[in-house]
C-alpha cells in the first residue's frame, strides 16, 4: 500500500459573522495515500470547501496542520491544483492558450512547452478544438480544458470542488470516465467534493461523510469495487443506499 501523501491533523476552523461564531471543522484529522481518489460528501454547511481550501492554501486553519510530502501548508503552491464548479476560463484566450497558461514560469524552450500542450489537447480529447475560443465550447468541453491546465502543472494532488455540478447528465458521465482515465494514466492524488452519492461511488476509492454538527468525519467507507464500476450491479446500488442512508441521519 502507498504511504500517505496527504496528512491533515486536528484541524479546526470556525467563521465568525457579526458577531456570531459557527464551528466548521473540529478536530479533523485524515490521510490520503498517494494515487488516492477521496471523495468528500455532507449537507451544505459541513466544512467541505472549507477544508479545500486549508488544503488548497487559501485559508488558514485557527489550530491543526495540513501536510504534503512531509511539507507544512501554509500558502497556495504549484503542487496543489484547484478544479472548481466554474471553468475559470480565460475567455479572450483560446484553448490551446489556456490550457498552455499552467506552464507559466516555466523555462522550457518553445517548442517542448508546444509540444506539451498538444499532449494534453489529446488527453483530454480537444485535439482538434486548440483554436477555439472557450463562448465556442460545450460545458462540458470547457471543463475538459480546465482539468487540462492543471494536469498540465504536474500537482501532487489535484482539489476538485463540485467540478460537474453543472453539466448535463451525459457530459457529467463523460468527465468522470475521462477523470478515472486520467487517474489511472498518471497515479494522480485526488481530493473530490460532491453532493452526487452515485458519482461518489462511481469515482471514489474512498468516501468521507463531513457532520455539520460536529465538524468532524463521522462515517468512512471503502468503494472496494472493480472498475470500470456498472451502475446497474446490485453492489453499486447498495454502497448508494448507504450513503443515502448516511446523509439522512
Amino acid at each position: 500500500m502507498s504511504r500517505a501523501i496527504l496528512e491533515i491533523s486536528g484541524l479546526h476552523h470556525r467563521f465568525v459573522h457579526n458577531g456570531d461564531s459557527r464551528l466548521v471543522l473540529h478536530d479533523l484529522s485524515l490521510a490520503v495515500r498517494r494515487g488516492e481518489l477521496v471523495c468528500l460528501i455532507g449537507r451544505s454547511g459541513c466544512g467541505k470547501s472549507t477544508l479545500l481550501k486549508i488544503v488548497a492554501g487559501f485559508l488558514t486553519p485557527a489550530a491543526g496542520e495540513c501536510r504534503l510530502d512531509g511539507h507544512l501548508i501554509s500558502r497556495p503552491g504549484p503542487d496543489r491544483c484547484v478544479v472548481f464548479q466554474e471553468d475559470a476560463l480565460f475567455p479572450w484566450l483560446t484553448v490551446r492558450e489556456n490550457i498552455g497558461f499552467g506552464l507559466t514560469g516555466r523555462q522550457w524552450p518553445r517548442v517542448k512547452l508546444d509540444r506539451e500542450v498538444e499532449r494534453f489537447l489529446d488527453l483530454v480529447g480537444l485535439g482538434e478544438y486548440g483554436e477555439h475560443l472557450p463562448r465556442t465550447l460545450s460545458g462540458g468541453m470547457k471543463q475538459r480544458v480546465a482539468l487540462a491546465r492543471v494536469l498540465i502543472r504536474e500537482p501532487q494532488i489535484l482539489l476538485m470542488d463540485e467540478p460537474f455540478g453543472a453539466l448535463d447528465a451525459q457530459a457529467r458521465e463523460e468527465m468522470q470516465e475521462l477523470l478515472l482515465r486520467l487517474v489511472r494514466q498518471r497515479q494522480q492524488t485526488i481530493l473530490f467534493v460532491t453532493h452526487d452519492v452515485q458519482e461518489a461511488v462511481v469515482i471514489a476509492d474512498r468516501v468521507l461523510l463531513l457532520d455539520p454538527g460536529s465538524g468532524a468525519i463521522r462515517e468512512e467507507m471503502q468503494v472496494g469495487l472493480d472498475r470500470p464500476r456498472d451502475r446497474n450491479d446490485v453492489r453499486f446500488h447498495a454502497c448508494c443506499a448507504r450513503l443515502h442512508q448516511w446523509l439522512r441521519v
